[in-house]
């Protein structure tokens, strides 16, 4: 039962990884370069689109983790899986604090009602995403390590 707990929640945050890794550094730059008011429009889209399914993807994420820390305790990469977990609280408490608010509020504009820092405010919650990326794939490195 515990190799079965190990190999989802490792699949399940590999994927959103993957997903978040495809956000930062493939699906802003193609937003960025197209023309006009569209690179904004996607943006909204994908706010609105991916922020109903990560807050339970993160969420779940942190709780298959910190059940496979505690039922796997007294075995060989506990502490590794013990320390993803603790990064993914992090993960969560940064989008919490720092990037939900700017994604609630860039969801819902459109080219007639976004505010004059619009970009300002979007290159921001890139800058947090980058960082959030890192720790997200550092839990998961973690993870894949306490499965050898």
């Amino acid at each position: 039962m515990l190799n079965a707990l190990e190999v989802v929640t490792t699949v399940v945050v590999g994927l959103m990884v993957g997903v978040e890794f495809s956000v930062a550094f493939i699906m802003n730059r193609i937003f960025n370069a197209l023309p006009e008011d569209s690179g904004q429009l996607g943006r909204a889209h994908g706010g609105r689109m991916l922020g109903a399914v990560m807050p339970f993807w993160y969420i779940g994420s942190l709780v298959l983790s910190a059940i496979w820390a505690v039922a796997g305790w007294h075995h060989h990469g506990a502490g590794l899986v013990a320390t993803a977990a603790g990064l993914l609280i992090v993960s969560v408490v940064m989008s919490i604090l720092l990037l939900v608010p700017i994604n609630n509020r860039g969801k819902t504009w459109t080219p007639e009602n976004r505010p004059a820092d619009w970009k300002e405010q979007m290159n921001r919650w890139d800058r947090y995403h980058y960082v959030r990326v890192a720790v997200i794939i550092a839990a998961f490195a973690l993870l894949t390590t306490a499965l050898a």
